[in-house]
C-alpha cells in the first residue's frame, strides 16, 4: 500500500485495494500519531509513535500495515 501522509495532517485514512485492510491515522500534534487497523466497521488500535518528517511517517505506517498483513 502506498502511504502519502504528511506531517501537518491531522487525519487520513488508506484501504488496501487488494486485501481491504483499512488504516486510520490521526494526531492532536502532528508529532504523535495514532494508527488503528482493521475494516471500515470496525477497527483495533494498532500503535503510536512519534514522526518529524513526511518520509519518517509514511515508513512507520508501512511498518505497521507489513505487521499486521503478518511481513516481516
Amino acid at each position: 500500500m502506498n502511504f502519502d501522509m504528511s506531517i501537518k495532517d491531522n487525519y487520513a485514512s488508506f484501504i488496501d485495494k487488494e486485501t481491504g485492510i483499512a488504516l486510520f491515522v490521526d494526531s492532536f500534534d502532528n508529532d504523535e500519531f495514532e494508527v488503528r487497523i482493521g475494516s471500515v466497521t470496525e477497527s483495533k488500535p494498532a500503535g503510536s509513535f512519534h514522526a518529524k518528517t513526511d518520509f519518517e511517517l509514511n515508513n512507520k505506517l508501512a511498518e505497521i500495515f507489513e505487521k499486521f498483513r503478518g511481513g516481516s
